[in-house]
């Protein structure tokens, strides 16, 4: 599975930006996309996760309400909408998809990642 992750830039709080993580290869293998971000400094963090064929979602307290993911079945696209955007938001974001097992917030339950695009959120 290759993942291709883009869509990051540059916004000012309260702005709106929507990354996409498009998949190929053995799609059919996988269980969940998850999406992770890490900030300069700190370790890499959950924010969300969208399983591949029933599209449930869950999603980090810290972007609950202002971030949303959904899957283009089509396309074989993930996308992350993010909205009323906070400086504390601003990292690298990641896409993950895991083949093993249905993961969720755990990173090491993902087996293959994209790489990264960065987001910022001026205030």
């Amino acid at each position: 599975v290759q993942l291709q992750a883009s869509g990051g830039g540059l916004v000012q709080a309260g702005g709106s930006l929507r990354l996409s993580c498009a998949a190929s290869g053995r799609t059919f293998d996988i269980y969940t996309i998850g999406w992770f971000r890490q900030a300069p400094g700190k370790e890499r963090e959950f924010v969300a996760y969208i399983t591949w064929t029933s599209s449930i979602t869950q999603y980090a307290d810290s972007v609950k309400g202002r971030f949303t993911s959904s899957r283009d079945y089509a396309k074989n696209t993930v996308y992350l909408q993010m909205n009323s955007l906070k400086p504390e938001d601003t990292a690298v974001y990641y896409c993950a998809a895991a083949v093993r097992l249905l993961a969720g917030v755990r990173d090491y339950d993902y087996d293959y990642w994209g790489r990264g695009t960065q987001v910022t959120v001026s205030s």
